[in-house]
C-alpha cells in the first residue's frame, strides 16, 4: 500500500461508526471557537521561526485553513499582503479584522482547498497549520500548497491526531477505541511519495482549550454523540480527566 493510501485509510480509520452517529442531536463536527482565537502577542514557534526565515519585508504569505489567521498575523511584521482561504465565513470575517487591525493588505478566499486553488493568488510562504487531518485526499492538497509558494510551505500538526485526546472519553462513554494514526512521520511518507523532501521538527507547545468548564462540558458532549440530558455526566468526566494543558506538535517545511 503507498503512504497515500495509507494516509486515506488511516483517517478514515477516524469516522465516527453510523449506529453512535445516528443517536447525534446535532452535528458532532463542531470547533470550540476558543480554537482560533488570535491572541494580542503571539509567542514564537517553530512554525513561525520556519515561515519567517522564508519572508522578507513586504513579502506576502498565504494561509490554507486559517482560522482567525494567527499563521500568518505572526508575521505581521515582515509581511506586507496576508491571504486566508477558510471554508468557514465566520473565521474568514476573523482573519480580515485582525489583519485590519495590524495594518496589513488583506484577501479572503471561503471555499476547500484545493477546490480553491485556481482562484487564489501565489504567495512568497504558504502555511497551513492544523488543516492535514481533516484532508483525506492528501496529494493533490500538498501539491497544491506547493504551487503556490514562491518560496517555502510551512505545515503544522499534532504529533497525534486531534481527536486522540478525547479518545478516553469515548473509551467511557461509548466502550469505542479509538485509532492512533496518522502520524507527521506518515506524512513525510507522503511528501517523499510525491516528490518533497521536508524536514520535520518536533515540539512542546501549548494546549488551546475551553477554560470554562460548563462550556467544555457542553462541546464534549456534542462531540461525542451524546443527548444533552447527559451533559452533566461529561461534565463529572471532564472534572475528574481535566484536558492536558501541553502537547506534542510537529512543524514540517520544505522549500519550492
Amino acid at each position: 500500500m503507498s503512504a497515500i493510501e495509507r494516509w486515506r485509510r488511516d483517517l478514515e480509520a477516524w469516522a465516527i461508526p453510523e449506529a453512535i452517529l445516528a443517536q447525534a442531536e446535532e452535528s458532532p463536527w463542531i470547533h470550540p471557537p476558543v480554537l482560533f482565537e488570535v491572541p494580542e502577542v503571539i509567542e514564537p514557534t517553530p512554525s513561525h521561526e520556519r515561515a519567517a526565515e522564508a519572508l522578507t519585508e513586504g513579502s506576502s504569505l498565504l494561509d490554507v485553513g486559517c482560522g482567525g489567521g494567527i499563521a500568518a498575523m505572526a508575521q505581521a511584521d515582515r509581511v506586507r499582503r496576508v491571504i486566508g482561504v477558510d471554508h468557514q465565513s465566520a473565521m474568514l470575517t476573523m482573519f480580515a479584522r485582525n489583519a485590519r487591525e495590524r495594518g496589513l493588505e488583506y484577501q479572503t478566499i471561503e471555499g476547500f482547498w484545493p477546490a480553491v486553488a485556481p482562484e487564489t493568488p501565489v504567495a512568497d510562504v504558504v502555511t497551513a497549520h492544523h488543516v492535514v487531518y481533516n484532508v483525506g485526499d492528501v496529494a493533490p492538497f500538498i501539491l497544491a500548497l506547493s504551487e503556490h509558494a514562491r518560496s517555502r510551505v510551512v505545515l503544522e500538526l499534532p504529533t497525534q491526531h486531534p481527536l486522540a485526546s478525547m479518545s478516553a472519553a469515548w473509551r467511557h462513554f461509548w466502550d469505542l477505541e479509538r485509532p492512533s494514526t496518522p502520524t507527521p512521520d506518515d506524512l513525510i511518507d507522503v511528501l517523499t511519495e510525491l516528490g518533497i523532501t521536508a524536514s520535520q521538527e518536533r515540539w512542546e507547545g501549548s494546549m488551546r482549550v475551553e477554560t470554562d468548564i460548563d462550556q467544555a462540558a457542553h462541546f464534549t458532549r456534542i462531540r461525542l454523540c451524546l443527548p444533552s440530558n447527559r451533559e452533566s455526566e461529561v461534565r463529572d468526566f471532564l472534572v475528574r480527566q481535566p484536558a492536558p494543558t501541553a502537547r506534542s506538535l510537529a512543524t514540517i517545511w520544505w522549500d519550492t
